[in-house]
């Protein structure tokens, strides 16, 4: 069984598909798989049995990069086609059956039930993570054994989503205190190559012995695996969040100018915390521009909340786990 799976050219969206992914792999585990993604999620599938190709899509002038794949697949008959794209290929192309992203699909719901509905599921396939070895050796370099680990990504690809770093610094410093919900632990400070002047503060406030450097270090399946030797997870909203929830690890994704009716971590192992003010009131006001602002939108999310949200919603979770370590 050949089946051709168009995802995202986004990090974030493309994990969020790897519910849908799964739980084809899980009623098909005879279908040989084959992937088409932009370069940054294109490292997240390799681990996935019976992916046997993955083709990284470049956008191009003139929808150059859906010419380019029609070229690569149209040889093909394939026994489904699954499109969350909503693409011309995958009509262009020889197919028993087809799944196809549309405009009928409710898009204000969360992106795991948009992709969910285009297989018109009964159930909500939870994002799921497979590692290659090669990802879980990175992993374990980057994170030996030794205590808990808290994983922390203090960047994000547009600053006005960003948590301001004092902010994050002074969270952490509750969680590994003695009062906080990891007493000593190790913090694991994560973010992309180019932002790597967001995470750096936040990193250095960390005592030495105690922090781990991945900034700027690895592909995203790479660090996807390190996130997943996290005990708990707490970043901007991003495709790092995601990785942290997708790999089952207790997640706080943290909101302001984005929406997270369509994209809080997913899961009943996460929880968001927000700014009071929704997406559509931080950016109310004039002059306002995504291209040349430069200072953080999410300042009015109080430290104490997400202390409170922590304990509220991730203490249960903690002590389960603790309990289960003993």
């Amino acid at each position: 069984m050949k089946v051709l799976f168009i995802t995202s050219t986004r990090l974030g969206d493309g994990i969020l598909s790897t519910g849908l992914l799964d739980h084809l792999l899980n009623e098909h585990p005879e279908a040989k798989v084959t992937v088409a993604c932009g370069w940054l999620p294109s490292s997240v599938f390799e681990g996935f049995p019976n992916v046997e190709n993955i083709i990284v899509m470049k956008k191009e002038k003139r929808h150059g990069h859906w010419i380019k794949l029609w070229k690569r697949v149209i040889g093909t008959r394939w026994d489904m086609v699954i499109d969350l794209r909503d693409s011309a290929v995958s009509r262009l192309i020889f197919a028993s059956k087809r799944y196809i992203f549309s405009k009928h699909i409710d898009q204000s719901q969360h992106k795991v039930k948009q992709a969910a509905e285009v297989m018109k599921l009964d159930s909500i396939p939870v994002p799921n993570l497979h590692f290659t070895q090669s990802q879980k050796e990175f992993a374990d370099i980057l994170i030996t054994d030794g205590g808990p680990v808290i994983g922390v990504g203090p960047s994000a690809n547009w600053i006005g989503k960003t948590w301001p770093a004092e902010n994050f610094i002074e969270v952490l410093q509750w969680l590994i205190s003695d009062d906080g919900l990891y007493p000593g632990a190790r913090v694991a400070v994560f973010a992309a190559p180019g932002e790597e002047e967001q995470a750096a503060p936040v990193l250095e406030s960390i005592p030495e012995a105690q922090r781990i450097d991945g900034i700027a270090k690895g592909l995203p399946g790479d660090v996807a695996a390190a996130l997943s030797k996290c005990d708990f997870y707490i970043g901007n909203d991003s495709g790092l969040m995601h990785a942290a929830a997708a790999a089952g690890v207790p997640t706080l994704g943290l909101f302001g100018p984005s929406y997270p009716h369509l994209y809080a971590p997913y899961g009943d192992h996460c929880a968001i915390a927000q700014t009071p003010e929704t997406f559509d009131q931080l950016i109310d006001f004039e002059g306002y521009s995504s291209k040349t602002f430069d200072r953080s939108l999410m300042v009015t999310l109080k430290q104490q909340v997400v202390i409170d949200i922590i304990k509220k919603e991730f203490e249960i979770i903690h002590n389960a786990s603790h309990k289960h370590a003993s």
